[in-house]
C-alpha cells in the first residue's frame, strides 16, 4: 500500500507540473499574410513612338529609352541619391590617383539568347559609341576617344583615364550590346539592322514581340527574363503601348486599356488626381529653373554687388511661380545641387519671399527712390535691366511674375522673349545679356558635379554664363572633381554650396517635377528622384500584381497579461 500511495503521489505531482506548464504557455494561432508572387501583366501608355530598340540610338527618344531600360543592362547603375551601384559589373576598383578603373563582370550574366556577357561586349559597345553610327552627343564621344580600354580576361576589363575625373562613372551607364550578334553588321548599316526591331539584351525583361495595327507599330511586349543575373521581376509581362500625348494616354487608362501612364502632364493632372484608382507619383527632374545674372557686364555694374543680388533673390515670390504658374509641378530651389543627391547640403541657407528685407538691403546699399520715381537708383545708376527669356507661355508668365515682384522693391526690368537657339547663341554664349531666365538640364548625369556652370575656367568660353569669379568656390569644385572619396567630395560640395548661398552669383528658382500614374492594383511602386525619366522604372523588379498567402505563426497574448 505504501508503494502504491507513493506512485499515486508521483503521478499527481506530474499532472500538476504539466498543468502549470500548459497554463504558462501563450496560445499560438496561425494567420495568413499576402506576399508578392510572380505573374501578371503590366501595360503602360508611353508618350511618343518607337524608333529603334538599341541604346546606341535612343539618346533623343525617351520612349525608346524607357523600353531599352528593361531590355539592356549597363556596367553600373545609380541609386536614388546618385550613388553608383553594381549592375553587369558586380564590383570595380579605382586606383589611388583616380585614373584606373577595373571592372569585374558577373559570372552568371548572360544574354537573352544564353550566350555569356563578356568584357568583349563592353569594349565592342564603347567602340560603337565613338563611331559615326552612335547618336551619343559629341562631347561623350570625345571623352571615350581619350580613354584606353583594355581586356584583361573574359570577365574583367580595365579603363584608363588620361587624368582623374570623378564623374566618370556617369559614362559607364551605357546599355551594353552583344558583340556576337552585331559584330557582323557594318557600322553604316547599324541604324537599319533587324536587331533594332528584335533586340537581345541582358536586362530583366526580354523582347517578345511588336504590337502593330494598320502597318504601324503601336506597342512592344516584353516577358520576364527568368535567367536574369539578379532576382527576376515579379511582373511576368510588361506591355508598352504608344500614344501621341498625355491626354490620349490618360484616356486609354480610363478606358481600361492600360494600367499606367508614363507622363501626367498639366493638361490632365487634375483629372488624374481625381481618379480614385490611379496613384499619381511625382519626382524631381534633373533640371533647374534659374535667373542667370551677368556679373561682368559694364551696363549693369550693380550685379557685382552680392547684397543687391540677395535683395533680388528675396524679392522673388517663388511660391507663386511654383503653385500657380507651374501648378505645383516644381520644388523651390535654394542652391545649385539637386535635392536628393548625396552631395546636397540640407542646411543650405533658404531664401523665403521677403520684400521688406529686400527693400531694406537696397536702402542700406544706397539705392533710394529719387523724387517722383518708383525705381531705385544710386549715383545716377538706376536699378533697371533687361531679362531675356524663352518665348513660350510658361517662361513668359514666370518672367512677368518676376517683373511684378521686382517692381515692388523698386527694380524695373524689361522683358525680351527670344527663341531657345537665340537665347543660347546670341545672349548666353557671347555674354551679351544682363539677366536671363533659363532651365539648366543635367539629364543622364547623376553625378552632382557643377564645375561646368560655376568654375572660373568656364567663365570666358564655357558654361559659367554668369562669369562668377570666386577662387574658393572654384578650388572646392576642382578638388571634388578629382577625388574618388564620396565623403571628401560631399564635404567639398557642402562648402561650395555655402559660398554659393552667400554670394548668389545667380538666382535659383525651382526644380521641375515629373508626374506619372500607376493603377492602385500595382503594388511595390516607389518614387525616387529622377536623373532620366526612365528612372521611374528603375525599381520595377519590386512591382507586383499577384500575391500569395503565406502561413505565419502568431503567439497570442493571454487576456490576463499586463503590458
Amino acid at each position: 500500500m505504501k508503494r502504491l500511495r507513493w506512485q499515486i503521489l508521483v503521478v499527481a505531482v506530474t499532472l500538476v507540473i504539466v498543468a502549470l506548464l500548459l497554463l504558462s504557455q501563450q496560445p499560438v494561432s496561425v494567420i495568413t499574410l499576402p506576399e508578392a508572387a510572380p505573374g501578371g501583366i503590366y501595360t503602360e501608355a508611353l508618350i511618343g513612338s518607337m524608333g529603334r530598340l538599341n541604346p546606341l540610338l535612343d539618346w533623343n527618344n525617351s520612349a525608346d529609352r524607357d523600353i531599352n531600360r528593361l531590355i539592356f543592362s549597363s556596367l553600373i547603375k545609380f541609386d536614388a541619391r546618385g550613388l553608383p551601384q553594381p549592375d553587369l559589373a558586380d564590383s570595380w576598383g579605382v586606383s589611388a590617383n583616380g585614373t584606373v578603373y577595373n571592372f569585374s563582370i558577373r559570372q552568371n550574366a548572360t544574354w537573352h539568347d544564353g550566350a555569356p556577357v563578356t568584357s568583349d561586349d563592353v569594349i565592342f559597345t564603347i567602340e560603337l559609341i565613338k563611331s559615326s553610327a552612335s547618336l551619343y552627343p559629341q562631347d561623350i564621344k570625345d571623352l571615350w576617344s581619350q580613354i584606353t580600354v583594355t581586356r584583361l580576361n573574359d570577365k574583367t576589363l580595365q579603363i584608363l583615364l588620361p587624368e582623374p575625373f570623378a564623374p566618370f562613372l556617369d559614362y559607364a551607364t551605357f546599355g551594353v550590346l552583344p558583340k556576337h550578334i552585331l559584330e557582323s553588321v557594318p557600322v553604316d548599316q547599324l541604324a537599319s539592322a533587324d536587331f533594332n526591331l528584335k533586340p537581345i539584351g541582358s536586362g530583366p525583361y526580354k523582347f517578345e514581340r511588336l504590337l502593330t495595327s494598320g502597318g504601324q507599330i503601336t506597342g512592344v511586349a516584353l516577358v520576364v527574363n527568368e535567367n536574369y543575373y539578379l532576382t527576376p521581376p515579379f511582373v511576368e509581362q510588361v506591355v508598352f503601348r504608344f500614344y501621341p500625348n498625355s491626354v490620349a494616354a490618360f484616356d486609354a487608362y480610363e478606358q481600361g486599356e492600360v494600367l499606367g501612364v508614363s507622363q501626367i502632364s498639366n493638361d490632365v493632372l487634375q483629372s488624374a488626381l481625381q481618379e480614385p484608382t490611379l496613384s499619381v507619383y511625382s519626382s524631381r527632374l534633373p533640371q533647374m529653373g534659374i535667373v542667370f545674372l551677368n556679373l561682368n557686364n559694364p551696363t549693369v555694374p550693380f550685379m557685382q554687388n552680392e547684397k543687391v543680388r540677395r535683395a533680388l533673390m528675396l524679392g522673388i515670390n517663388r511660391n507663386v511661380i511654383v503653385s500657380h504658374i507651374l501648378q505645383g509641378q516644381a520644388i523651390i530651389a535654394d542652391g545649385p545641387i539637386l535635392p536628393g543627391s548625396w552631395a546636397y547640403y540640407d542646411e543650405i541657407e533658404k531664401f523665403p519671399y521677403d520684400p521688406e528685407s529686400a527693400n531694406q538691403i537696397l536702402k542700406e546699399e544706397g539705392y533710394l527712390f529719387p523724387a517722383g520715381s518708383d525705381v531705385r537708383s544710386k549715383e545716377g545708376q538706376q536699378l533697371v535691366f533687361t531679362l531675356v527669356h524663352p518665348d513660350d507661355e510658361i517662361h513668359t508668365k514666370i518672367a512677368q511674375s518676376i517683373q511684378a515682384d521686382w517692381t515692388l522693391i523698386g527694380v524695373r526690368i524689361n522683358l525680351q522673349a527670344v527663341t531657345y537657339d537665340s537665347l543660347l547663341n546670341d545672349f548666353l554664349a557671347p555674354r551679351t545679356y544682363e539677366a536671363t531666365l533659363v532651365d539648366l538640364n543635367t539629364t543622364r548625369t547623376p553625378d552632382p558635379d557643377p564645375y561646368l556652370f560655376w568654375h572660373q575656367s568656364e567663365a570666358t568660353s564655357g558654361q559659367n554664363y554668369s562669369q562668377w569669379n570666386n577662387r574658393s568656390a572654384s578650388e572646392f569644385l576642382e578638388i571634388a572633381r578629382t577625388s574618388t572619396n564620396f565623403d571628401d567630395r560631399a564635404r567639398l560640395y557642402r562648402n561650395f554650396q555655402v559660398v554659393f548661398a552667400k554670394e548668389l552669383p545667380s538666382l535659383p528658382l525651382y526644380y521641375p517635377v515629373y508626374s506619372y500614374g500607376v493603377d492602385a492594383q500595382v503594388q511595390g511602386v516607389q518614387v525616387a528622384p529622377l536623373y532620366d525619366v526612365s528612372d521611374r522604372l528603375a525599381l520595377i523588379n519590386q512591382w507586383y500584381l499577384v500575391t500569395r498567402r503565406v502561413l505565419e505563426e502568431s503567439t497570442a497574448i493571454p487576456a490576463t497579461a499586463q503590458p
